[in-house]
């Protein structure tokens, strides 16, 4: 039931930990499964040395026992080799960032990806007049569809997110188009202790999305408005007013990588580490967070009355008229309270009792607990360790394991859950799941 562990070649812990936590998200290596497929007909030098999907995967795969490995003890040395490769200096002699190490795998997977024969413009002729580019990767744009891409080439690593940043006028209410920004992991700022109430990991989620004002923007529809109030061909001044602009997510990926910042600033300018226990839970319920498209103004308030309609009818007192969690204050209790509740409704089995929150009873965007990272030590020194599941025994009709695993570079021992909840969490990696309901609505 153990997995194996990974060799330190000097300060490599970050790669270690790292590289355990990734191999617990079975999606993951799914992905690069199908990624890499492309890879098997090229006869040319070793793939392990050329690409990095490919020697990725053979190391989680080798740490989630999906391949037969003689020794207890792997070296990963062959990661930071191609990674050199893709002009990363990353030395092992040195400390380094288990998140930044995130980045720079996710963004190198990405560049990856993205070198692919093109479909090659009209106006780029030096494109065109190139002798080396044959026929077959050059087209040009027709009424006929565009030559099929194949499928490695179009998806998204399973990390891949998009966060919605929206503005409004705060004096009339005009919304400026909504922005779209991509993220492989959220970043989240500890919000500051208040005494004698636990952090949660709500706490940050909300405190990443709460909604902030800029000043002094410059809004063309209270321009326009003031343009009508005044007289043909005066010119003036572009009309400057505040709006409140808050984030959300656009997208949600399949794998949910929770970055918690623990660096901070003294007075001084001196870099401290905040050791502050965030409250995290197994399973993390992401709807209240998730962007929604605006409805029209009529369409929402039959909407309001639908959902009226359906709750009033055996509900209990005050729920029914219950703001949502978006409309609340920061102060107030949140709707799901991840992070915060007892682990000790979860089935031991793994699976979600829909009934532990009945306000939410089918939750779309539910994810499971994978791997934790945490760092021991300050900001100058320290050791990086891995809180992971064991993978799922042979033929287990379980999708995943209740086991869990502590792991610090060639150390590998069982770990209760209690112990994992209860961890100084630097990276939480989740995976999405769907209810039986969902995928009774799916059929």
């Amino acid at each position: 039931g153990l997995v194996p562990g990974l060799l330190n070649l000097g300060n490599t812990c970050f790669m270690n930990s790292l590289l355990q936590g990734l191999s617990s998200c079975p999606s993951f290596i799914k992905w690069l499964e199908e990624f890499t497929a492309q890879y098997k007909t090229e006869q040319n030098l070793p793939t392990e040395h050329r690409y990095l999907s490919v020697t990725l995967l053979h190391l989680l795969k080798a740490l989630s026992c999906q391949e037969v490995t003689e020794d207890d003890v792997l070296d990963a040395s062959c990661l930071l080799e191609v990674l050199r490769m893709y002009r990363w200096q990353i030395s092992s002699f040195e400390e380094q960032d288990a998140h930044e190490l995130f980045h720079v795998l996710t963004s190198s997977l990405e560049d990856e990806r993205d070198h692919q024969p093109r479909v090659t413009h009209l106006f780029d002729v030096l494109a065109l007049e190139q002798p080396e580019i044959t026929q077959k990767q050059i087209s040009c744009r027709t009424r006929g569809p565009l030559p099929p891409v194949s499928n490695q080439w179009k998806s998204q690593h399973p990390f891949h997110g998009r966060l919605t940043s929206n503005m409004v006028c705060k004096h009339c209410e005009h919304q400026s188009p909504v922005r779209y920004d991509t993220f492989d992991s959220l970043s989240l700022s500890i919000p500051a202790a208040v005494w004698g109430r636990p952090l949660t990991l709500d706490h940050c989620l909300h405190h990443f999305i709460s909604s902030e004002s800029v000043k002094d923007v410059v809004c063309d529809n209270c321009t326009k408005i003031q343009a009508k109030g005044t007289l043909n061909g005066q010119s003036i001044e572009n009309q400057r007013t505040t709006f409140v602009k808050q984030l959300k997510l656009g997208k949600l990926p399949q794998c949910l990588c929770i970055h918690l910042q623990r660096l901070s600033w003294s007075n001084q300018g001196t870099p401290l580490k905040r050791h502050e226990h965030v409250q995290f839970n197994e399973f993390l319920i992401m709807d209240i967070y998730k962007y929604h498209i605006p409805l029209h103004k009529a369409s929402q308030s039959e909407l309001n009355q639908k959902k009226t309609d359906e709750t009033m009818p055996g509900t209990k007192d005050g729920i029914a008229g219950k703001p949502s969690d978006a409309e609340q204050p920061p102060g107030n209790k949140p709707l799901f309270m991840n992070g915060a509740c007892s682990s000790s409704f979860l089935m031991s089995s793994g699976t979600f009792p829909l009934a532990a929150f009945p306000e939410c009873s089918s939750p779309a965007y539910l994810y499971r607990l994978m791997a934790v990272v945490v760092h021991h030590g300050d900001m100058h020194s320290g050791h990086f360790v891995t809180y992971r599941r064991s993978p799922p025994p042979a033929r287990s009709p379980l999708p995943v394991s209740s086991q869990w695993l502590w792991v610090s570079d060639d150390t590998v021992r069982r770990a209760s859950l209690q112990e994992v909840l209860s961890s100084s969490a630097y990276l939480l990696f989740y995976e999405r799941v769907h209810s039986r309901l969902q995928h009774q609505r799916a059929e």
